[in-house]
């Protein structure tokens, strides 16, 4: 009897002399206000986002886990402004990137967000390295965010910073107030900060990849001390109640927006996406619709790319918005990435097999999806042509000396884009 009972706990297993006991109440008090409503609003959250979907999305189990997912990135997002987000010592945190996959981020774009007041004065240093755009936005606070009115989802943008015109030192440094009003005897960099504006919202956006080098920034609050005290726990507790408002919010914004597309018949045709308010980049144009494919057939999306541009790029999402893998596969693609025929008109397939061009986009297991275009700071705004044709007589539709790729060319391309990628900061 004894080996036995020794043998039983060895393997976890209670013992037969003691029978197991249940974990003994929390003592009267002991729980952690607003944990409970952060724990209940997310239980209800799934199958509020799945009633969005149609029922052929809704009940396939696929669809489920990935919208699983979405929920888990948004919440991972907003935990960290929950837990770091202050206006008196703010941070610019990650935001949307690959793992963050909500709200559709562009591939070519690393995001951040930090958290200020409308009432501060702030100081942003940093280094200003070679990246083509590095634009800081001023928007309203969400209703998920210190100060954020409940009926506002997307917080338009009341201003676009752009860094690159700032001056710099002989190392490239620079220096810039932030304030509602410059303050007197100040000479250098300002940016006026617009009333309203709780956050700012750092774009970095590059094409080459390999060749274009992030720059480096840090904010600080200059009109408060500089030391944190303790953060109190009333503070503490409205941080964890607003997370969940947050989390339900960004997740749910766009989970149908592809099925939004499709009822308004924009399946393999393009559109004027107009996001001016809801936070998009002033300059930036953008276009989108849905895209429909069997594994034998494939998309030419075609358009006259205008003389000037600052940048350009078509990226691809699943069904609910996210957008698709675009580390390991070559999912997107820029203007160092994807250079238009000698006639001027650049031509991009969309399909599921790699037909053997250089331009193309792969749907990477996704049927059903979204393209979307930018056009960024460009002389014309084009809304490219859509043509759906088979798999096999792709290049029937190219001009002749369209160049080609083998499949252990684009095998060696996909790996040197992913070490560009993973070389890249990611948070």
């Amino acid at each position: 009897m004894l080996r036995k009972t020794l043998i039983a706990l060895a393997l976890g297993a209670a013992s037969p002399l003691t029978a197991a006991q249940p974990a003994p109440p929390p003592p009267a008090g002991s729980t952690i206000a607003g944990w409970d409503a952060l724990v209940d609003r997310l239980r209800d959250l799934p199958p509020e986002m799945l009633a969005k979907l149609p029922a052929s999305m809704r009940d396939d189990p696929q669809v489920q886990q990935e919208v699983g997912r979405l929920i888990l990135a948004s919440l991972a997002a907003h935990t960290l402004a929950a837990i770091s987000g202050d206006v008196n010592h703010p941070v610019f945190l990650p935001y949307l990137n690959q793992t963050l996959n909500i709200g559709q981020p562009n591939a070519d774009t690393i995001y951040r967000l930090a958290y200020i007041s409308d009432a501060g004065i702030y100081r942003l240093r940093g280094r200003r390295s070679s990246m083509r755009l590095i634009k800081i936005a001023q928007t309203q606070p969400l209703a998920g965010d210190p100060g954020g009115n409940a009926n506002n989802k997307f917080g338009a943008s009341a201003a676009d910073e752009d860094v690159n015109r700032l001056h710099t030192d002989a190392q490239g440094n620079f220096d810039v107030l932030l304030s509602a009003i410059r303050p007197a005897g100040y000479s250098g960099d300002w940016w006026q900060l617009k009333p309203g504006t709780g956050r700012l919202l750092l774009r970095m956006v590059s094409s080459d990849w390999t060749k274009e080098r992030e720059p480096t920034i840090s904010i600080e609050r200059v009109d408060k001390p500089v030391a944190r005290p303790r953060i109190a726990a009333a503070d503490l507790e409205m941080r964890l109640r607003k997370l969940p408002v947050a989390t339900a919010l960004m997740a749910q914004a766009f989970v149908d927006h592809v099925v939004a597309l499709r009822q308004q018949g924009y399946v393999n045709k393009l559109k004027v996406f107009d996001i001016s308010q809801m936070g998009g980049l002033s300059g930036q144009f953008y276009y989108e619709g849905a895209y429909e494919l069997k594994d034998d057939e494939a998309l030419i999306v075609s358009t006259k790319v205008p003389s000037g541009c600052a940048y350009r790029s078509l990226i691809l999402t699943n069904e609910i918005y996210e957008t698709t893998d675009w580390y390991n596969n070559q999912s997107s693609l820029n203007d160092s990435q994807a250079s238009p025929d000698p006639d001027g008109i650049l031509r991009i397939i969309v399909s599921a097999k790699d037909p053997g061009v250089p331009n193309w986009l792969d749907t990477a297991g996704y049927p059903r999806g979204a393209i979307q275009g930018r056009w960024t700071n460009c002389s014309a705004q084009p809304i490219p042509s859509v043509e759906k044709v088979a798999i096999g007589k792709v290049q029937q539709y190219l001009p002749s000396g369209t160049p080609t790729i083998t499949p252990a060319e684009r095998e060696q391309a996909i790996r040197a884009r992913r070490m560009a990628l993973q070389q890249r900061p990611l948070w």
